[in-house]
């Protein structure tokens, strides 16, 4: 766990989650992020009893990338109140295999969460439960068969960005739920969280944190291409 620490003060503690990690526990029964996270600060601190711990968000389980933790309840709930506002920055690593219409561009389309499946889909702006889901895209790098996009979210919608790329024909790599024609390894998708910035909920400062990415060939290559 200490490895996957990349910031750690008195109120917060944001993680590089790795892509087959659960962020929250789930009906599979695997042990947690949050979990994982809760012994690491027991253990470091020799704290005595429940350890507080509070998810500001969560990443889907074959993603990787940053997963931001509160450790006392004022901070979770400053937390809570940027999301509600927006104003944590959000940016993300999509591997395609696709050239995108565009070199860059700016996505608006409105989602309907299918709760059986687990999956979202593009509607009808009128359509009944559909949200506004909003992200701009630049390509940044190009190997001989896949091209990296850095995506800045701008909502934050179930799948979000895996059911927009998908919808301008470029599936990320290994998503087979929205199109990609083949899985990747232990289930994960190319499709990491790379960088968080946001105004800190207690010191007041601003607080810029990048992950590296997971230590696979392509995504080394496309970190030594950037």
């Amino acid at each position: 766990m200490k490895s996957q620490v990349l910031h750690e003060d008195n109120h917060l503690i944001i993680v590089n989650k790795q892509p087959s990690q659960i962020v929250q526990g789930d009906k599979t029964g695997d042990v947690p992020l949050v979990d994982l996270v809760k012994k690491y600060l027991k253990e470091k601190y020799n704290k005595p009893g429940e350890v507080f711990c509070g998810v500001v968000h969560r990443l889907d389980r074959p993603v990787s990338g940053l997963v931001v933790f509160a450790r006392t309840s004022k901070a979770l709930a400053r937390m809570n109140d940027l999301v509600k506002t927006r104003e944590i920055r959000k940016t993300y690593w999509a591997v395609v295999k696709n050239r995108p219409p565009d070199f860059e561009g700016h996505l608006t389309n409105y989602l309907v969460k299918n709760q059986q499946k687990n999956k979202s889909f593009v509607t009808d702006e009128n359509a009944k439960g559909a949200l506004r889901a909003e992200m701009k895209y630049r390509m940044v790098a190009k190997s001989n068969d896949y091209l990296l996009l850095e995506v800045d979210l701008l909502t934050g919608r179930h799948h979000q960005i895996r059911v927009q790329l998908a919808h301008i024909g470029c599936p990320v790599k290994g998503d087979l739920k929205y199109g990609f024609p083949r899985s990747n390894p232990a289930g994960s998708i190319h499709l990491h969280a790379r960088k968080i910035s946001f105004i800190h909920p207690v010191k007041k400062t601003e607080l810029t944190i990048t992950a590296p990415a997971p230590p696979d060939k392509l995504w080394t290559f496309f970190e030594q291409s950037v």
